[in-house]
């Protein structure tokens, strides 16, 4: 809405008022809530995991190994102090090297998909790309999480027909 509208609403106590000007598509990549009829159709961001490890750029791989090896995951993402995905470490170099730092042998820029994206699309992604994980990053490139082949495929309900 327009500046002079946000103003007005402020001024009759409204105390959640915004002026986004970027966008409809822009609120959803960065998984903010939505109302309407479609709110709750099902998107990678409702299905995102926040359990995979995360470094930063300068820590050892020593470090970085213990944490790996306590996950189910075979890598972890190496992200800067605001959560911008920096790159991604797979288990070989972490078993490999054990003292150099993260930025040194990481995987820069790993591909990634915006949280509003449909689980069908989602889906079929990971199967043409033969995947069976996606980084799931905001526009600014801040870490959301992770949405894997098996939560997608094991949805109930009209999910699981969508997604065959």
């Amino acid at each position: 809405m327009s500046p002079r509208a946000a103003c007005r609403l402020e001024a009759l106590k409204f105390t959640d008022v915004y002026d986004y000007a970027a966008g409809k598509v822009d609120w959803l990549a960065h998984n903010l809530p939505t109302e309407g009829a479609a709110a709750n159709a099902p998107t990678a961001g409702s299905r995102l995991r926040h359990d995979v490890p995360t470094v930063g750029p300068d820590e050892t791989l020593a470090a970085v190994r213990a944490r790996v090896d306590a996950s189910p995951y075979q890598f972890a993402l190496v992200l800067a102090g605001d959560r911008t995905l920096l790159g991604r470490l797979r288990r070989a170099p972490l078993v490999a090297t054990s003292g150099a730092a993260a930025h040194e042998v990481m995987e820069p820029g790993p591909s990634t998909l915006r949280p509003h994206l449909a689980l069908a699309n989602v889906a079929s992604h990971l199967r043409i790309h033969h995947l069976t994980y996606a980084i799931i990053t905001d526009p600014e490139g801040h870490l959301l999480g992770t949405v894997h082949l098996e939560d997608l495929t094991g949805a109930a309900g009209d999910d699981r027909q969508q997604i065959r």
